[in-house]
């Protein structure tokens, strides 16, 4: 049963960091590469929507930043175009609409705390312009526009750019991407956001005490804007004890959620990033730690018809499951991505 009900659900990944593995190949090879690796595995997962993060190394900051922003854009383009038949780089919910009934995988592509934009907000309609349509502001550190999870101890808000790059988001029609992001960051967006607020990949923290999970309060504001939280895989921020990061310890954090905001409001954001590691770390120096942080069976885009199982074991009902695989991000997609505003509405 839980099998047929996947295979009929739209299935919307919200965060996949592919564009690292696939921008490490020549540009000759993007689209092929990308067509030979990673479109097995999504089709292999059921995946209908995936969110395609653009993910700025260290190595890179700060002045190489922009270069590699731009140059993963191009890539997300160029496997776009290189895989028509498979997938469509969409800038609004009818693009999405449109890949979905060809039987297309709908692309969507996200800034992961924007280092190429630094403090000069006034790039946001340019990267729009390019296909951008979710945003972050910080990662783990600090940022010109906002400090990240990893920095809670200052208690910063938004700096005066974050403040501006928030409302010219809302403007845009990018949605606002609130993980990683700070606790008083996060408040600080709650109190300011006028358009749906969106969490990538985080998951709950009255379940695990991490800065990086959102707490029962913090999900209820995201909620009340009308936003989506889509729950991180990985295992280090499901439970303490790998013998403990498991399938049913994620649906244990999906189930929370839901009950804190109601089913409506919760969507998945794997962070598959054990895919990326393989595609770019030479086999003489992987972390043989590394496994312990992820969910056994979960490491990548295959394995996510075993959340539904999952969910199926735990008594929810089918539509809400539907809801939970991508119902909800497709909702949300449909109503806010590319939307834009007048100068004067903000």
């Amino acid at each position: 049963m839980s099998r047929a009900l996947h295979r009929r659900a739209v299935v919307a990944d919200a965060h996949n960091d592919l564009l690292i593995a696939v921008t490490a190949r020549p540009p000759h090879r993007w689209a092929g590469y990308f067509r030979e690796r990673w479109l097995p595995q999504l089709r292999a997962g059921g995946v209908d929507l995936q969110v395609l993060p653009v993910f700025i190394d260290d190595r890179f900051r700060p002045e190489g930043a922009l270069r590699e922003t731009l140059r993963m854009i191009e890539c997300a383009h160029t496997l776009a175009e290189g895989n028509v038949d498979e997938v469509r780089l969409c800038l609004d919910g009818d693009d999405i609409d449109a890949a979905l009934g060809d039987g297309r995988i709908a692309l969507v592509l996200a800034l992961e705390s924007a280092p190429g934009l630094d403090a000069d907000v006034e790039l946001l309609p340019a990267l729009h312009r390019l296909g951008v349509r979710i945003a972050s502001i910080a990662h783990w550190g600090r940022t010109a526009l906002a400090d990240g999870s990893g920095e809670d101890a200052t208690g910063s808000r938004l700096t005066e750019a974050g403040v501006r790059a928030l409302a010219e988001m809302e403007r845009l029609g990018i949605l606002f991407d609130v993980s990683h992001l700070g606790a008083s960051g996060v408040a600080h967006v709650l109190e300011l956001a006028t358009r749906p607020v969106l969490a990538t990949h985080s998951s709950a923290r009255a379940l695990l005490d991490h800065h990086r999970n959102l707490t029962d309060e913090q999900l209820r504001g995201i909620a009340a804007t009308g936003g989506t939280v889509c729950v991180n895989f990985l295992g280090e921020f499901l439970a303490t004890d790998p013998a403990d990061r498991t399938v049913d310890r994620l649906a244990d954090h999906i189930l929370h959620i839901a009950e804190v905001i109601g089913v409506d409001r919760v969507g998945l954001g794997p962070d598959f990033i054990k895919e990326v590691s393989a595609d770019t770390t030479p086999p003489c120096c992987e972390d043989a730690e590394y496994a312990r942080l992820l969910v056994p069976g979960l490491e990548g885009p295959r394995g996510l018809p075993l959340v539904t199982e999952a969910l199926i074991r735990r008594g929810l009902p089918e539509g809400d499951v539907e809801k939970i695989l991508g119902g909800n991000v497709l909702a949300l997609f449909r109503k806010e991505l590319g939307r834009p505003l007048p100068r004067s509405a903000r």
